[in-house]
């Protein structure tokens, strides 16, 4: 049966889809500038600036980016082997700490609940933390420096969980697994996982997208170019071009690198570290919205 829609809500749906259309607007932009930015020539954006309708075009950077095309799928392999791994353990061990959490038969739950979220408020420092992962763990300049530090597991994750657990799925249901002779183990992997399908993607971009974008524990951690990840090596390009354009290296090496594209290369390189995400979150996206708002909203 058709639904039809009084004037006033004819205008409210027109005026909201107005607003969002303008603000996804307002969000892809930014893209389509870095875009044609990056296929400018450097000449163009150094008397232009930054524009939509470059007068002069060029591949220059993306050509310099081909030529460092080896080290670049290298770091490509290290930011996915990091960002597949990392998220996928987080993915597991914080439902396993969200649900005991959601239980209120769970002894330590209040206290382990306070420690979470205590987390969320204060932290020993960076230099407390360099120490405890170099010198305890001796993670420096090994592959775990990028997966375990910082976001492997995180406070606010592992609330969200929690609250979705306790408003979505029904105690009931625990109860009646738990009459069938089910184990702790066998309720959440075979009852609570299943229905956290939202939560847990929500959890997932969130997670993927801080270890895509992570640059942080590289600059801490990583001194060995073969572990450097997309994020890092393009700071690494970015730096050595600077260096390249310099005075100093100007006169040893030669006139020859003042046409480094170091302005349009910026942008290319951006459009390299964002390509991968602009491709996945498509496919999550209705998760992501449904876990938000169920986790957080009615939590």
């Amino acid at each position: 049966m058709k639904t039809i829609l009084s004037r006033g809500e004819k205008v409210f749906a027109i005026a909201s889809a107005s607003i969002l259309a303008f603000l996804a607007l307002i969000c892809v932009v930014p893209f389509i500038l870095i875009f044609m930015s990056s296929i400018s020539s450097e000449n163009s954006l150094i008397t232009n600036g930054y524009t939509f309708f470059p007068k002069e075009l060029s591949l220059d950077s993306y050509y310099y980016m081909i030529g460092q095309a080896k080290i670049v799928m290298r770091s490509y392999g290290v930011s996915i082997f990091v960002t597949v791994v990392g998220t996928a353990t987080s993915l597991l061990i914080t439902p396993m700490l969200a649900y005991p959490l959601s239980r209120k038969d769970f002894k330590y739950r209040k206290i382990i609940t306070f420690l979470v979220f205590f987390s969320l408020l204060f932290n020993g420092g960076i230099v407390p933390s360099y120490i405890m992962w170099t010198k305890l763990f001796e993670l420096k300049n090994t592959i775990w420096a990028l997966i375990i530090p910082t976001y492997l597991m995180n406070g606010f994750n592992i609330l969200l969980v929690k609250s979705y657990f306790e408003k979505n799925v029904p105690k009931d249901l625990i109860e009646a697994a738990q009459m069938d002779g089910a184990n702790e183990f066998t309720i959440f992997f075979k009852v609570m996982m299943p229905m956290a399908t939202p939560v847990i993607a929500t959890v997932g971009m969130f997670t993927g997208l801080a270890y895509w974008n992570d640059w942080i524990n590289g600059l801490y951690y990583i001194n060995d170019p073969a572990l450097y990840g997309v994020q890092q090596l393009l700071i690494r390009i970015l730096d050595n071009i600077q260096f390249l354009k310099s005075g100093t290296a100007a006169a040893l090496i030669g006139n020859v690198v003042i046409d480094l594209p170091s302005a349009s290369i910026r942008m290319a390189l951006a459009v390299i570290g964002i390509l991968p995400i602009l491709i996945i979150f498509p496919l999550l996206q209705k998760y992501f919205i449904r876990g938000i708002v169920i986790g957080a909203v009615k939590g």
